[in-house]
């Protein structure tokens, strides 16, 4: 079953302990620092600072950063994310444009000033050249001195904290039991989801008493591990600066027992 199908009507319901705001509030930080007109979120001639969330998911990250004055762009590979992410969008009335593509091989037809990846999105590149061919297309997408912020699992993370283990929740109207496997000598992490949501037949009572039907079905997702050096060496490969790196949890300075690292990119002004 491809990633990101029955999986997308539940992810916000178990995804919800992640701390999106605070990681639009660092994203939001780090454009300040570094983008061309330090300070404001807007360019020096007035305008919204064009940002596109690569990778975007159902859109948390995206439309938090609509709210920041940030003309957004949400860009991912799986429909149905997206079909979630367009009815958050209706709910809200916020106005993100959303496209369906590979991150890979990039074609949006204009240039950004901004691209962001928030969460695991960049892992799900198993190959050194997929890395290669997604940060060509990013560096071609961004406008001179435009920056690139996104953050990834390490390697420690998955050989060392999460490779062999099973992570199962419930909740009122759905559960998952997450099953990790991680491969040492690929550095490919295996994980099968298995979902049960509620059915729409069975109404809120049945649930409360433990009753109705509930709905199953699995995912299968592959995801490697890199160290920094790894993508550093690859953005820098695209023609990318290395600007900062930090750990994506605590946002301090980057440690041995870093789960996760966010690195700021910027495209050289000129080549």
């Amino acid at each position: 079953m491809n990633a990101y199908t029955d999986f997308a009507e539940v992810y916000d319901t178990f995804m919800d302990n992640l701390p999106y705001e605070e990681w639009a509030d660092v994203m939001d930080g780090l454009i300040r620092r570094w983008y061309e007109s330090p300070g404001s979120e807007q360019k020096q001639d007035g305008g919204k600072l064009s940002v596109v969330d690569l990778g975007c998911g159902t859109g948390v990250i995206t439309r938090l950063m609509a709210k920041k004055g940030y003309d957004m762009m949400g860009v991912d590979l799986s429909a149905d994310m997206l079909a979630v992410a367009v009815r958050h969008q209706e709910a809200e009335g916020s106005a993100p444009l959303y496209v369906c593509q590979d991150m890979c091989s990039l074609d949006l037809g204009a240039a950004a000033d901004v691209f962001i990846s928030a969460g695991d999105c960049v892992n799900y590149l198993l190959e050194d050249q997929d890395l290669e061919d997604m940060f060509e297309g990013v560096y071609r997408h961004l406008v001179p001195g435009g920056l690139y912020i996104f953050d990834f699992n390490t390697l420690h993370k998955y050989r060392d904290v999460i490779g062999e283990a099973t992570i199962a929740e419930s909740r009122e109207n759905c559960a998952f039991i997450w099953e990790n496997w991680f491969d040492v000598d690929t550095r490919i992490n295996e994980y099968n989801v298995t979902i049960f949501a509620a059915s729409e037949e069975s109404d809120r009572e049945e649930l409360s008493e433990g009753r109705g039907v509930f709905l199953r079905s699995t995912e299968t997702h592959y995801q490697k591990g890199y160290t920094t050096s790894e993508m550093t060496g690859l953005a820098e490969k695209a023609g990318f600066e290395t600007m900062q790196i930090l750990d994506g949890d605590d946002h301090g300075p980057e440690r041995e027992d870093s789960g996760r690292v966010r690195i700021v990119l910027r495209r050289r002004k000129d080549l």
